[in-house]
């Protein structure tokens, strides 16, 4: 089979296809057929260096969707239409950036779609996060006042769409004013231009400050998305989208402001709710939730994904087709 594989660190042309062995049957495990995989900006950061615990040479990918090739030992019969997420995949063991992928049965998602293959390929790795973000890691509700810092960003924009569907009012950011088409779109009741200073702008539309904030750009803009927060509300940091890992004269007892809580969400596919992807999968499908697809690539422009990643060029998900 045809597999991209990292053999170490580098730009994006690091990336090389080879032809290496079908993975073989293994009890327990799901060898998938893959149709199509998202590429994820953690999958960047491995390619980068930035994953020091990831060994190499590795197959990335970290999701994918397409059809069970064998399933010994387990559930899951030939044929059948499958989403795998996280789990390993990509890191502990070779990932979907391949024709084939085996991946054990825990983190395979039996799904039945309309929708085709880069669509369905776009929302599993989307939607844990973005469920998981919402639930684990904000606890919202319906009614709360939502901002999402980072707007533009695919986890972005289905954190928009899918709280919205909540029952949610929700403040989104971009740095471009051009992009906030793309922010109202997804469902965005107000767009604030980020500049990096942003609560002032914020406690103007919501002056006792927002119930809940999603972080995606990280801990460049972290104090700021603190101060955006009413007491009692929520900032979780989900994202890393500035590349700033670490932050640098970090005073708790000054920059936390009295009764906002500071969480994180990095959760894996133990989180994934399974009726809730469903229904997720369903309302797209019906097209009450809309996914914003930034380009869909062929497997052999692998290269050309990751550039464009790296590059920013646009609002939403990269998807690979496989086949």
């Amino acid at each position: 089979m045809r597999a991209w594989r990292l053999d170490a660190p580098g730009p994006p042309e690091a990336l090389t296809l080879h032809t290496i062995p079908v993975p073989e049957p293994l009890a327990g495990h799901a060898l998938i057929r893959v149709d199509a995989f998202g590429i994820n900006r953690s999958e960047m950061f491995t390619r980068r260096g930035d994953s020091p615990s990831v060994k190499l040479p590795r197959v990335l990918g970290i999701e994918c969707t397409g059809r069970v090739e064998a399933a010994p030992e387990t559930d899951l019969a030939p044929g059948t239409r499958v989403v795998a997420i996280m789990g390993g995949m990509g890191r502990e063991y070779d990932g979907s950036y391949a024709e084939y992928v085996r991946v054990p049965r825990a983190h395979v998602f039996a799904v039945e779609s309309s929708l085709d293959a880069p669509t369905l390929g776009a929302l599993p790795e989307m939607f844990q996060t973005v469920h998981g973000s919402l639930t684990v890691g904000l606890g919202a509700a319906a009614g709360d006042v939502l901002l999402v810092r980072g707007g533009t960003s695919s986890i972005g924009l289905t954190t928009i769409a899918l709280a919205k569907a909540r029952g949610m009012r929700v403040l989104a950011t971009t740095r471009a004013e051009s992009k906030g088409q793309a922010l109202r779109d997804a469902g965005a009741d107000d767009v604030v231009i980020d500049t990096g200073r942003i609560a002032t702008d914020v406690r103007a539309r919501v002056p006792r400050g927002v119930d809940r904030v999603l972080e995606l750009v990280g801990t460049a803009t972290l104090k700021d998305s603190l101060a955006c927060a009413r007491p009692g509300g929520v900032v979780c940091m989900t994202g890393i989208l500035g590349d700033a890992w670490t932050m640098a004269d970090f005073a708790p007892m000054d920059d936390i402001p009295t009764g906002v809580r500071l969480t994180s969400y990095s959760g894996g596919s133990g989180d994934m709710d399974l009726a809730a992807f469903r229904d997720f999968v369903e309302r797209v499908e019906l097209g009450e939730i809309s996914i914003k697809i930034a380009r869909v690539l062929d497997f052999e422009d692998v290269v050309d994904a990751h550039r464009h990643m790296e590059e920013s060029r646009g609002a939403g998900k990269l998807v690979v087709r496989v086949r």
